[in-house]
């Protein structure tokens, strides 16, 4: 039932935990693992299409930048070229304008990227929930 192992001094019997497959406990618990352990994480967003493309990033903080996309990894962590930052209001720092400075070429960190959209099809509509101001 179990296997005995000699030494000089002392004599030790190992038992070993079988099931009707001969497997051990550990070798179980390793099958168990690499069945809900996934091979490599899928990331939600398929960003390799818009590679070489425009895109517009909105960052944690409120800032937004626009450049072309040149790479990317699965912490979301961004390369972008020819990039602009959209400045904001100065009365309202909520508010984005259409002035801008030129970064050239960033990295964003993944953490920081809130929004990332194409610039193909973007279009900007007015607030249907904005109630109108009357003077």
């Amino acid at each position: 039932e179990g296997t005995h192992i000699s030494s000089k001094h002392h004599r030790i019997k190992i038992k070993m935990a079988t099931t009707g497959g001969g497997d051990t406990q550990q070798q179980q618990q390793q099958q168990k693992q690499q069945h809900t352990t996934p091979q490599h994480k899928q990331t939600v967003l398929d960003l390799g299409k818009y590679i070489d493309k425009g895109v517009r990033v909105k960052l944690s903080g409120g800032r937004e930048v626009e450049g072309i996309l040149k790479g990317f990894d699965q912490l979301l962590n961004l390369v972008l070229d020819e990039t602009k930052e959209y400045l904001r209001d100065v009365d309202d720092p909520l508010r984005i304008t259409d002035e801008t400075r030129n970064l050239g070429l960033i990295v964003t960190r993944g953490t920081s990227v809130m929004v990332v959209s194409p610039l193909d099809g973007l279009k900007e509509i007015e607030n249907p929930f904005a109630v109108a101001e009357e003077y």
